[in-house]
């Protein structure tokens, strides 16, 4: 840890991790292109392994962007991604390596991965998934709330989205302002320490 960091404060906590719920209802507040911008730029500084960096995001906000989506999720998400301000689709670039040159220039790292489609698919999952959370935590830090889900046709999502490319969606988040006043679930139990973790 270096000199000049420093625990937060629990309110800051709380809005990231204790009291940061999953929304399923969302108030009818506008979330900007200027705030979307604003949290590209602070999530982008989060680590992945060699700096691969796969993640690839659509911030499907337009009436039109949405229409496409639409026909694309499970119908229990349908209503509340419909209502969301902003619904990211989190997608891997399944050619991350050919940027890895310029994101990681400490050695030859476009060849390892290279014709080695298990390990590309591998660390595309991997770190792609990381920076979902990231995501979230830097939507949380800025004062939005997120309902991030999975509930959708994979298949229908990377024709409608990314027909000719080498992206393949992920996950989605709603992002916006949450309700808690409806469709709020009573908050589940999580593991404890002696359930899911132990120091060796």
């Amino acid at each position: 840890m270096s000199d000049n960091n420093k625990i937060l404060n629990d309110a800051a906590l709380d809005q990231l991790f204790r009291s940061a719920r999953t929304y399923n209802a969302w108030l009818p507040r506008e979330v900007s292109d200027a705030q979307i911008h604003a949290l590209y730029e602070l999530y982008k500084w989060a680590p992945t392994s060699a700096n691969t960096q796969p993640a690839r995001l659509v911030f499907v906000k337009s009436k039109e962007a949405k229409e496409k989506l639409k026909p694309t999720l499970a119908p229990g998400n349908v209503a509340k991604t419909m209502a969301a301000p902003v619904t990211v689709i989190v997608a891997n670039d399944l050619a991350f390596y050919e940027n890895l040159p310029k994101q990681f220039p400490h050695a030859d790292a476009r060849s390892w991965f290279v014709g080695n489609d298990a390990m590309i698919a591998d660390a595309a999952a991997r770190n792609g998934t990381l920076q979902g959370g990231y995501l979230i935590l830097a939507a949380r830090a800025l004062g939005l709330d997120a309902g991030p889900m999975s509930g959708f046709d994979q298949a229908k999502v990377d024709e409608a989205f990314f027909a000719g490319t080498t992206y393949k969606s992920n996950f989605l988040i709603n992002l916006g302002y949450g309700d808690a006043s409806r469709d709020l679930f009573p908050r589940s139990p999580r593991l404890s320490f002696d359930e899911a973790a132990k120091i060796a």
